[in-house]
């Protein structure tokens, strides 16, 4: 099983980045995935979810119409469109799957981090 997250890097606020995620070695498709992110110095944090389906989504407040979360099943890749990116955004952002039968069957990628700088 493999989680590999890419598209990382040093971003001037106000900036886009786009992270991707790149599944293997389990059935994409029956799981729910997630992206979080860990600012330095706090705690890890939910930051966007989208349903094994693609149909749901949810955000958490702060980015809330400035991310958006998708999912290409065909090519096992959950993407997080990052726009009008903010100092607070700078973090390690990880994605994670859940199977959506059960959300003890869980596995998560390495991180990418993301840095929002002038």
């Amino acid at each position: 099983v493999q989680l590999v997250e890419s598209g990382g890097g040093l971003v001037q606020p106000g900036g886009s980045l786009r992270l991707s995620c790149a599944a293997s070695g389990f059935t994409f498709s029956l799981y729910n995935m997630k992206w979080y992110r860990q600012p330095p110095g706090k705690e890890r944090e939910l930051v966007a979810s989208i349903r094994s389906a693609g149909g749901t989504t949810t955000y958490e407040d702060s980015v809330k119409g400035r991310f958006t979360i998708s999912r290409d099943n065909a090519k096992n890749t959950v993407y997080l469109q990052m726009n009008r990116l903010k100092p607070e955004d700078t973090a390690v952002y990880y994605c994670k799957a859940e199977a959506n039968w059960n959300i003890a069957y869980a596995y998560w990628g390495q991180g990418t981090q993301v840095t929002v700088s002038s």
